[in-house]
């Protein structure tokens, strides 16, 4: 009995022996490109990665996106080769090795940017991987995520107050943190900033228009209430040409 459990134990190993063997090391590198902007990292709190298998759900690897913005001038040009690779050594992304046994069909899925969750969003892709094969270098694997940041500054959330006429200052800007202003990128000219007025409950008042105060990404307009109750601000930004859009709310209860 001794000598068939041990033949039956070299028989098992035998037969597992080789899946491991031929599990090979695949390396992957994910970087997040923000819509008609650069990529987005540290500076804003990076991208959340999750990498699954599509099939079972198995999480094969997941970190954030950490590193710089990238080159401007690479990046922002108006002529780009086909092939051109927009990464630098600096240049934010999340790295990861994965053990493949076979071609495996993943879903990576990325969201944020972290440190402006009220502008978050996520992208998700599948893509066939094959085992062995570099997927790190170059432009590695780039995903585009749309959208705008939009943070409102003042007034802050369940303000009370007795003015009337109160000011509305927000931070617009790209979801890598690149900044709306003159000598940029992103001249101001290029998108629509307003304010939607809504009294509790979702009664829409009206919106007004935001003025860019002169300052990178800071936007701002008076806007008056005209009875007393609670209200929603909802500050909204909008690019007509890439359709990339984005929004942030606060509440006031004018006494």
């Amino acid at each position: 009995m001794v000598f068939n459990m041990n033949r039956l134990s070299l028989i098992l190993t035998s037969l597992l022996t080789p899946l491991f063997l031929f599990a090979m090391p695949t390396p992957v590198s994910i970087s997040v490109l923000s819509s008609d902007a650069k990529f987005i990292g540290s500076s804003m709190g990076g991208m959340q990665v999750t990498i699954r298998d599509s099939l079972t759900g198995e999480l094969m690897a997941s970190g954030r996106t950490l590193g710089s913005t990238g080159d401007t001038s690479l990046i922002m040009t108006e002529t780009r080769g086909r092939d051109e690779v927009l990464r630098t050594e600096e240049s934010a992304r999340f790295e990861a090795e994965l053990n493949l046994l076979r071609p495996t069909e993943v879903t990576i899925e990325v969201r944020g940017p972290l440190a402006q969750m009220q502008s978050s969003g996520t992208v998700s892709e599948t893509r066939i991987l094959l085992p062995g094969k570099d997927y790190s270098t170059g432009n590695g694997i780039m995903i585009h995520l749309p959208g705008m940041v939009v943070d409102v500054l003042r007034p802050q959330a369940h303000l009370k107050t007795d003015a009337k006429t109160i000011e509305i200052i927000a931070n617009v800007a790209k979801m890598c943190g690149c900044p709306i202003g003159e000598d940029t990128p992103w001249p101001v000219e290029r998108y629509t900033v307003e304010a939607l007025l809504y009294k509790a409950g979702g009664e829409f008042m009206r919106g007004v228009p935001l003025i860019y105060s002169g300052e990178h990404s800071i936007f701002t307009a008076p806007i008056t209430l005209e009875e007393s109750g609670a209200y929603e601000i909802i500050v909204t930004a909008f690019d007509p040409k890439t359709k990339d859009s984005g929004a942030d709310i606060t509440t006031v209860i004018l006494k």
